[in-house]
This record gives structure tokens, sequence and C-alpha cells, in this order.
């Protein structure tokens, strides 16, 4: 589904070329669940921006169920962005002003879905999410798991297929953090696709296959993460 031949990223910074990515090769099935670990500048992030079509790499190729996007008209990229990818951050990004409805029901907004459908999906990803009584609060009236929450709801009420989240737990407190895990692994054993950057080594155990990144390379890649014990427990290979 995912796949990046030889991928290269360099930045400038302070006037001094950085490479952020160096000939990353990668290959991510439907379905699966892949953590990034790695200690930070290790090139996750930029993985993950150019997997969400955020960011083009400099060199190399990068394929979306077998097409190339990587150097694709903004465009396409920009409608794969809307239609098939689910983004989750750390820093949850939902508009003050809004409610969490709202704030859910943007990507419907922007890809021009009518306002009654709107209010319907909105409904149905919040509810999803054990969220439908908070729909008319505004973020600020809500706690920061209820708000990754909304974020989630947001980011899969198009049905992407993939889920890009970066640090989904990163500002939430254990018990948030292990509820909001368990709502986008539910997701995912549903077959939505989902990749998770984190430093929290008891996050990324919880994947099935783990990705080890240091100075913009990949140095591991296993199958070792709790999802692939618990098929190995069912007799599953």
């Amino acid at each position: 589904m995912i796949e990046l031949r030889a991928v290269s990223r360099t930045y400038e910074v302070g006037g001094s070329p950085v490479r952020a990515l160096r000939s990353a090769s990668l290959r991510i099935g439907r379905g699966e669940h892949v953590a990034l670990v790695g200690p930070s500048g290790s090139g996750k992030s930029t993985m993950l921006h150019i997997v969400g079509c955020l960011d083009r790499p400099d060199e190399g190729e990068f394929l979306f169920d077998g097409h190339e996007v990587g150097a694709a008209a903004e465009e396409v990229r920009a409608e794969l962005r809307a239609r098939k990818i689910g983004f989750v951050f750390q820093f949850f990004h939902l508009l003050p002003r809004l409610t969490a409805a709202g704030n859910v029901e943007l990507p419907m907004l922007f890809a021009g879905v009518g306002r009654a459908e709107r209010r319907e999906r909105a409904h149905a990803a919040l509810e999803a999410v054990g969220l439908a009584p908070r729909a008319t609060h505004r973020p600020d009236q809500l706690s920061g798991g209820e708000r990754q929450r909304v974020a989630i709801a947001r980011a899969v009420v198009m049905d992407p297929a993939v889920l890009l989240a970066d640090e989904p737990t990163g500002n939430l407190d254990r018990a948030s953090a292990l509820e909001v895990m368990e709502l986008i692994e539910a997701m995912n054993r549903r077959g939505l696709t989902l990749v998770v950057v984190t430093h929290d080594p008891a996050i990324a155990g919880r994947a099935r296959r783990v990705i080890h990144m240091a100075d913009g390379e990949l140095v591991d890649d296993r199958e070792e993460g709790r999802g692939k014990r618990e098929e190995n427990d069912r007799g599953v290979s």
C-alpha cells in the first residue's frame, strides 16, 4: 500500500544542509500497525510527513497504492490527503471557536460535503469515539483525552485508508493515553492502516511491527510488538 524507494530529504537549517532522510526504503501493507521509533532528529516525523503528502522527497520514489505520488501534482496529493489519509498530532490542532462537532466537520466542508451529511457523519464519528454527548462543547471545555478523541474523529470522518499519528499520546496522562491507543487500535483491527511515531516504548510495543530510525536511516525493522505476540499466542502466522 505504502512504499518508499531510496527516499532522501535534506533541509537547510541556519544555512547548512541537514540530511533528515538518507536513502530510506520501506513498505507498509494494508491494515498494518507500525510504530516508528528513534531519538529526536532521527527522521521519524520527516518520514511521516512524506507518507502523508505533507512534504516531498528530494530523491527517490514514494508510491501509494502502486502510484508514484512523491512528485505528483499538488492537486493529486491534496486529493490523496483529503480522501485517503487521516492525521493525528500531539498538539490537537482544534479550532478553539468551533465546537467538537464543528471541528469534526471541517474536512468534509473542505471536501464539499453537504451540510446535512456533514452533521450526520460528524455525529457518527463523535459517537464512535464516545463523545457524542460533548458534541456542542468547545475545546477549552474538554479534557486533553477528550480533545484528542475529537482529533481522531476528525481524522477518520472521511473514512481514510491510512491513519498517521505523530506522538498522539505525548500530551496525555497515562490513563488517557491508554484510552486513545485502544481507540485507534480498534480502528486498525477493522482494517485501517496505522502508523504511529512515538518516543514511548510502551506505545511502540503495542504495534505489531516496530521500525527503529537513527540519523535519517532505518536501522531495524522487526515484527516484535504486542500485536505480533498476540497473533503468535493465537497461532496466527
